[in-house]
């Protein structure tokens, strides 16, 4: 259960648009102006208790990514943030872009997390891949 708590009157809380939806819509609570190449913070006016275990992460809608050509950048929300959520979004348009008050801007996906014993060590195992990176794979 996701625990949730409007912090503005006015402020719409996330929800599913279909029973079939990994993410819920979030949602702006002030209108914003995003100036070509600029980032900024989106208010959504909620806050959320994630249980432990667990992180929200957000994600572009893809409609505003397609047709307003705004990126979402680094959401991740830790079960013990209880703060208000906020989407870091920066045009990749030309052309300032205007984002309505109730306009959907990101989805958050709630997924389960492990946290996993860290060893230092001084070498690594060998694996197939060895070193090879960006591009190592091929294009077809």
């Amino acid at each position: 259960m996701i625990m949730q708590v409007k912090l503005e009157d006015g402020a719409k809380i996330p929800e599913f648009a279909h029973a079939t939806d990994a993410g819920m819509d979030l949602f702006c609570y002030e209108e914003n102006t995003v100036l070509a190449g600029q980032a900024v913070m989106v208010r959504t006016g909620i806050s959320v208790a994630i249980p432990e275990g667990y992180v929200g992460l957000i994600w572009d809608k893809s409609g505003m990514a397609v047709k307003r050509c705004l990126k979402v950048m680094a959401g991740v929300i830790d079960s013990g943030y209880r703060g208000e959520i906020q989407v870091i979004m920066t045009s990749l348009s030309n052309a300032p872009i205007f984002i309505e008050k109730g306009m959907k801007v990101a989805q958050m996906l709630i997924q389960k997390v492990e946290q996993p014993t860290i060893q230092v060590v001084y070498d690594l195992p060998e694996a197939d891949r060895g070193d090879a990176g960006f591009g190592s794979t091929g294009e077809k």
